[in-house]
């Protein structure tokens, strides 16, 4: 099994200065933040990131902060993935994945192809991919649900294909991912609020959101629920559960940005489309961060 991707990844926010422009020292800071505290890996470039409002240019920038940060202490999980599957191959082979263990690919958005068609946009970048990949099925951003049976095909098919984020809150899906799954396959869970039960069920793990402003208690939440210790998972879980509904409650990332800004760790600048958390949502944020911390 590609136990690197066991217990929680974490999927980092892309800091930004008022002005915009990246902020290279808070992301720093926020790696060195959860490697300090336990997470088992960092997922660069994700939704969470921004990346749909990021430069090709400002993306190797952050590949390369956060790789200086991370210093080979964890494995790297870069995204790379899109609806144009050529376009997607041709930066698969412009990018220098030396230091990158694996790459995230989302399921093909707008576009809505059949299960068919994201079997083959898989096959494609499988191909042509140097490194394993982890697909990405996240139906409320795509619009287009990626069926068990193509994700399962795609997994007996293609050695490089080592698992999926799950991110649908599809309980059911879970669970036959589980049950038909080849032994090596890791099903990650990409729901904060199902991540524990997920793991319990027979999940690898989580590429979490949360977890990045609570690394120490959520990743260790992971590891026991990994070894079956569900009451003192379930606490850590209680304990954090608030923090989650927050987060996803107008957007992801304002509302983990409000709370990296109330742990003074970032500020919660987001790029248009996206607009900060409301006030309302910020106060209940810091309410519960002066608590917890």
């Amino acid at each position: 099994m590609n136990s690197k991707f066991l217990g929680t990844g974490v999927a980092l926010v892309t800091p930004f200065k008022t002005d915009l422009t990246v902020d290279h020292n808070a992301l720093t800071n926020i790696v060195n933040f959860n490697i300090e505290n336990g997470v088992e890996y960092l997922v660069i470039s994700g939704t969470t990131a921004e990346s749909v409002t990021i430069t090709k240019a400002e993306k190797q920038a952050i590949v390369d902060t956060i790789s200086k940060a991370a210093n080979g202490r964890v494995p790297l999980v870069l995204g790379i993935g899109g609806s144009n599957t050529m376009q997607v191959i041709e930066e698969i082979k412009n990018t220098d994945l030396s230091g990158i263990d694996a790459i995230l690919s989302v399921s093909p958005y707008y576009s809505k192809p059949t299960q068919e068609g994201i079997y083959q946009h898989f096959k494609a970048i499988s191909e042509a991919c140097p490194v394993d990949i982890i697909l990405y099925n996240v139906p409320g951003r795509t619009s287009k649900n990626m069926d068990v049976d193509t994700t399962l095909r795609l997994a007996n098919d293609f050695k490089n294909i080592i698992a999926v984020k799950e991110a649908g809150n599809n309980v059911a899906q879970y669970l036959q991912l589980i049950k038909n799954k080849p032994q090596d396959f890791l099903v990650i869970s990409g729901d904060d609020d199902l991540a524990l039960a997920i793991v319990l069920a027979g999940g690898s793990g989580v590429i979490s959101v949360i977890g990045q402003a609570f690394p120490k208690d959520f990743s260790e939440m992971i590891r026991l629920g990994l070894q079956g210790k569900n009451t003192q998972a379930y606490q850590l879980h209680f304990k954090l559960m608030d923090a989650i509904d927050y987060i996803f409650e107008e957007n992801n990332p304002s509302g983990i940005k409000a709370v990296f800004q109330a742990l003074n760790l970032c500020e919660d600048t987001v790029r248009l489309p996206l607009v900060p958390a409301s006030g309302a949502l910020k106060q209940k944020i810091n309410n519960f961060v002066k608590a917890y911390v």
